[in-house]
């Protein structure tokens, strides 16, 4: 053993292992950042839950439902009575509201978040103030996906003004919001009819086959096209269109809001999304470029066609004009995506809602029967005469909220809303879904009651606190087409069909697939014919 021994003692210049530097020094970041948080809240701002540093509020929504604090815990909790899944943001923040107040706020990392969870405060920012709070946030993960062009996400200003003004003519010139629109959503019906009665009285999943009916009537305004339902890349399109959507609000997907090089990453949601949207894109860009191929400008056809006619005008006018290629693409975007996604789940939630209660759908018949009849096609015409049937569709978006936390807005300057100090640049989240289900405004919230939305003398009452469309200046530009294509399809598959779930079907969960959009949980149904 002569050449054991004990090891000689470390150098004087350093430790025996590496030095905890790095660790100090993230720990005191770390702690620099909760403290720079924390001092953020105490200025004034709404109340909310404490963040963590770095992630902000987000970290806490990562964590198992057992090491939340109370304040979260809900996040993970199950619905009373709805399964396994858990409810989506929309209920979590409605739940945070009865703890921090009608105006709350958190951070998404650095991001101050500010929720607005009942309809006056809504009121008071989207349209009291609404030059205020009518941008969108500069975020990454949006800024990534939609190049902050388009209509629905690009930022508040005079481009922006520019290209809703000419959007919103065009559709018009196609036949937005007038009966010269009707006779394509009618014979879109066929279409459906035709698939639906293919089932007989089997069940069937009506998803694809909603989807691909009111698609086709974007398409016929944008395109000046329809799509087969057995078109291979048009079914693989509102497949994609559907799941980006959903994907959109994955907690990991909100981290590149805090790291944004995440978005590249070779795998996981990152990768689905980043392909959704060449898929996408290059689904698009063909169309456009079709169209360029084969403009007549003396004869424009659909929404494209005009796009381009103006945008060369333009070029001779104005070298600094905002409409541009780049820009038409994101605008179809917008129409393409938003269009169908909204109203499909708004169609496919009245279904939904119709087979789960026998008794209004009965009522709705009746109604169709007196008015309208076996035959004739319904008109929007027939409105004014059906007010129990409009307020069903309209029970139906309320208890749904199909968009519940609106799009995203962001303050463009420093203000006051409700005695509370709103920082430039906060991300403002209007809670429709909470507006909707508030008890001091509807008595048993939670009800699918129609009747709520009827006088005594059975008339179509017009509540201003009914706003599944958003407020203010930033109000859906599809609004009037929704409605259009709501109350025809709805009336038309009324007129058609007698819909139930399948006997031995669990009752399904009805706070939704919460995406941008919220989407009914998957559900088969039988059709008997009337």
């Amino acid at each position: 053993m002569s050449g054991a021994g004990p090891p000689p003692p470390p150098p004087a210049c350093g430790p025996p292992w590496p030095a905890p530097l790095p660790l100090l020094l993230c720990g005191l970041g770390a702690l620099l950042g909760w403290r720079w948080l924390r001092r953020r809240r105490a200025r004034g701002l709404p109340p909310g839950p404490a963040p963590w540093p770095l992630v902000g509020n987000l970290g806490r929504a990562l964590l198992p439902p057992c090491l939340r604090r109370p304040g979260w815990a809900g996040c993970g909790a199950r619905a009373a009575g709805a399964g396994p899944a858990a409810p989506g943001p929309q209920v979590f923040l409605t739940r945070l509201a009865r703890v921090y107040g009608n105006v709350f706020s958190f951070f998404l990392g650095h991001y101050l978040v500010v929720v607005l969870s009942d309809f006056h405060s809504v009121r008071e920012a989207l349209v009291q103030q609404a030059e205020v709070f009518s941008d969108r946030p500069r975020v990454p993960l949006i800024s990534m996906v939609t190049k902050e062009k388009g209509v629905v996400f690009a930022h508040y200003g005079p481009i922006w003004r520019q290209q809703r003004k000419f959007s919103h003519s065009t559709l018009r010139h196609f036949g937005l919001g007038k009966l010269s629109l009707e006779p394509k959503i009618i014979e879109e019906f066929r279409y459906v009819k035709e698939e639906m009665q293919k089932h007989r009285e089997e069940p069937f999943s009506p998803f694809p086959i909603v989807s691909n009916a009111v698609s086709n009537i974007i398409c016929s305004l944008c395109f000046g096209q329809r799509f087969d339902y057995t078109n291979s890349e048009f079914k693989k399109m509102l497949g994609f269109m559907s799941r980006g959507l959903e994907i959109c609000m994955n907690s990991q997907l909100l981290l590149v809001n805090i790291f944004p090089w995440l978005y590249y990453l070779p795998f996981g949601p990152f990768k689905e999304l980043r392909q959704i949207e060449k898929d996408i894109t290059s689904f698009l860009k063909q169309i456009i470029k079709d169209h360029q191929e084969s403009l007549d400008g003396e004869n424009p056809q659909d929404f494209i066609d005009m796009y381009l006619i103006h945008m060369e005008e333009e070029r001779k006018n104005n070298s600094n004009s905002s409409f541009n290629e780049d820009y038409l693409f994101y605008i179809i975007g917008d129409l393409f995506i938003a269009g169908t996604d909204t109203t499909t789940n708004s169609l496919l939630w009245c279904l939904l809602y119709m087979s789960l209660n026998p008794d209004v759908q009965e009522k709705v018949h009746e109604e169709i029967e007196r008015v309208i009849g076996p035959d004739r096609a319904p008109s929007l015409t027939d409105k004014a005469q059906m007010p129990y049937t409009e307020a069903t569709i309209m029970e139906v978006q309320r208890l749904t909220a199909v968009v519940p936390l609106g799009i995203p807005h962001m303050t463009t300057e420093e203000t006051v809303l409700q005695g509370y100090t709103i920082p430039k640049g906060t991300v403002v989240l209007p809670n429709l879904w909470s507006v909707h289900r508030d008890p001091a405004i509807w008595e048993k919230p939670d009800d699918f009651y129609p009747n709520r939305f009827l006088d005594d003398q059975g008339q179509l009452l017009k509540k201003e606190t009914f706003i599944p469309f958003g407020i203010g200046k930033r109000v859906c530009m599809g609004e009037q087409l929704a409605k259009m294509e709501l109350f025809l399809m709805f009336v038309s598959l009324m007129q058609s069909f007698v819909f139930a779930l399948p006997e031995d079907s669990k009752k399904p969960i009805l706070t939704g697939r919460f995406g941008l959009t919220l989407a009914p949980h998957p559900f088969n149904i039988i059709t008997s014919k009337r």
